[in-house]
């Protein structure tokens, strides 16, 4: 018995999940990260980051492995693995978490189902299934059941149930696979059917279900598998049950390698929330913005008018101290690893642009089951007047420096935004007079931003009033309208920007030393800015060439981290990222060749 070498960590990784949970299975067909309850809880399965004997999964391992293969049901959520040994014997896995409509509201259990079939020959194999409960520190508990075994921590229980020999998983066996085999692993509750119909109908719901949803997608001409798998993994990056959006799956993937830039992504982030509503959006999927936009108001009411956070927890938690946890070693070792995010303790200026932006097509699209209205434009200029207030006033900005305060250009800019969009959400709502509030706020800023952001020196606009840096991050003024891209003043920025930021097609977010250093790698979504920006300039082709790249920097299911190396390739950062996939679908729409080109 010949057994395959350990696989190395990496980010070549597939994303199941059914806007409850999510799970991350790599090439060989192993749960490497799984958080259960929440995308923020304890990860039940945590071998990325601890790929030691200590770390847990879920592995299908074959013998004399030799080679694997890997896709998504086109179309889907479901993953399907391939693993084939030296003779040319294989099984297939079909890995997925069921999502449908049932009894009138959508079933989206906690519930992880694994389907394995033999493709050819009388491969063996053994099952490694190893939870871990409170980030790996609590082995827990087997019981065997007569179908099921129970994995025991304290008050933490999964089940799994299986029509597989339970003792062969007990003792890790190898053994001979001749038939179908099907594993439903959840909370410690009875299937109300067999097992193998309960996972075949389960399947055959879930494949239907995101057939249909992608089927109603608006996509351009080109392009549309990207743009399909992005859009999935968007929806998947919603928390359903409150309508919170997080950034990404994984905590602490280091931004570059050995660079301490670890930090956890699990919670919503108003800024990333609203690019993701808003490409979504664009491809005419706006159940996600109606589900988000109940969370937002949340946010929104409970803050009076008041401070608001950049971040919270999917459940609305303020409080999320960011602590180290020692005993994990990290993502190929390289720690530390972060629960928690210091950053909600910062003041980010630009997110009440991005809370207003999120929301205002609520006040304007007829296709919404609940349209908003005058109650909640109320709601929404308190969050205006904030904007107003601290426009002009230092943050951490955007990129959340944990050192260093300035009236940063991108927060000023947000402001505009905040102010800009209840005008017109005003003129929707047909109240002239706040229409004008609302407009001389925003010209006021306006004029404040073409004044003192930009830079004579470096013929630009830079990252901060009065500054000289540059910041990829001032390319969001022609998205979000602030200025004509043709404007001669944008246009020189693009080409400074290019100039100092840019490693080939690849673009950092700024170049000043922050609080690790200067940046390393390129940030994926600056890098689509670019895209953006060079498209509604003219320079369509240049924009094409950069997106080929970044859609060959995917990792081989499409997906991408938030940054990319561009020395290596390799992706770094966590994983997936909402930002990334936001990045992807918007290019694709601004770059594709019309629809009417063809028919």
């Amino acid at each position: 018995m010949t057994q395959a070498a350990p696989a190395a960590p990496s980010l070549n990784l597939g994303l199941i999940g059914n806007c409850a949970y999510s799970a991350l299975i790599d090439e060989r067909a192993r749960i490497v990260w799984c958080c259960l309850p929440r995308f923020d809880g304890d990860p039940v399965f945590n071998t990325l980051l601890d790929p030691s004997a200590n770390g847990s999964l879920w592995a299908f391992e074959l013998e004399d492995f030799a080679r694997s293969e890997q896709a998504y049901e086109p179309n889907t959520a479901i993953l399907r693995t391939r693993l084939w040994d030296s003779r040319g014997q294989g099984i297939e896995i079909t890995d997925f978490a069921p999502r449908f409509s049932s009894r009138d509201r959508m079933f989206r259990p906690l519930t992880l189902v694994r389907r394995l079939r033999v493709l050819s020959g009388t491969p063996r194999m053994r099952v490694l299934l190893q939870p871990r409960f409170d980030w790996g520190r609590i082995v827990p508990d087997v019981t065997q059941g007569s179908h099921h075994i129970r994995y025991v921590g304290g008050r933490d229980v999964l089940r799994v149930t299986t029509d597989a020999p339970l003792n062969y998983l007990l003792a890790q066996t190898w053994f001979v696979i001749d038939r179908a085999m099907d594993f439903i692993l959840g909370p410690d509750e009875t299937l109300m059917g067999g097992i193998g119909e309960t996972a075949r109908a389960f399947e055959q719901d879930t494949a239907s279900y995101w057939k249909a949803w992608t089927r109603a997608l608006a996509l351009p001409l080109e392009w549309q598998e990207a743009v399909i798998r992005a859009a999935i993994t968007l929806k998947l990056s919603l928390f359903e049950d409150t309508g919170a959006i997080v950034a990404a799956m994984t905590t602490s993937i280091p931004e570059a390698p050995g660079s301490g830039r670890n930090w956890d992504y699990r919670y919503c982030w108003l800024r990333d929330a609203f690019f993701v509503v808003r490409a979504l959006n664009s491809i005419s999927e706006v159940g996600t913005m109606e589900d988000y936009l109940r969370w937002l108001n949340n946010v929104v009411v409970r803050s009076g008018g008041g401070h608001i956070q950049p971040l919270y927890g999917i459940g609305q938690e303020e409080q999320l101290p960011e602590a180290i946890l020692g005993h994990l070693p990290g993502y190929r070792g390289q720690g530390p690893v972060r629960v928690g995010n210091q950053a909600q303790e910062h003041f980010q200026h630009d997110v009440y642009g991005n809370i207003i932006l999120g929301a205002a097509q609520a006040f304007h699209d007829q296709r919404l089951f609940r349209r908003a209205g005058r109650a909640e434009f109320v709601h929404f200029e308190a969050v205006g007047e904030q904007a107003f207030r601290v426009y002009d006033q230092p943050d951490a900005g955007m990129w959340e420096l944990r050192t260093r305060a300035r009236i940063h250009t991108s927060s000023a800019l947000m402001s505009w935004a905040a102010c800009d969009r209840l005008a017109k959400v005003a003129a929707s709502l047909q109240l002239p007079e706040r229409i004008r509030y609302w407009r001389e706020r925003a010209d006021m800023i306006r004029e404040r931003i073409l004044r003192e952001a930009w830079s004579d020196e470096r013929q630009a606009f830079a990252e901060s009033f009065g500054g000289r840096d540059l910041d990829a991050s001032v390319l969001l003024m022609a998205e979000v309208g602030f200025i004509d891209p043709n404007d001669a003043r944008f246009i020189a920025t693009i080409d400074a920007l290019e100039k100092s930021l840019c490693d080939g097609p690849y673009m950092r977010r700024y170049e000043a030393p922050d609080d690790f250093g200067k940046p390393e790698t390129a940030f994926n979504i600056c890098t689509f800015w670019r895209i953006d920006a060079l498209a509604r300039i003219g320079r369509k082709a240049q924009a094409r060439e950069i997106f080929e790249v970044m859609l060959k920097s995917r990792n081989p299911l499409g997906l991408l981290s938030e940054d990319t190396h561009p020395v290596t390739g390799e992706m770094w950062g966590n994983f997936p990222q909402t930002y990334s996939m936001v990045g992807l679908i918007n290019a694709a729409v601004r770059l594709s060749a019309p629809w009417d080109s063809v028919i």
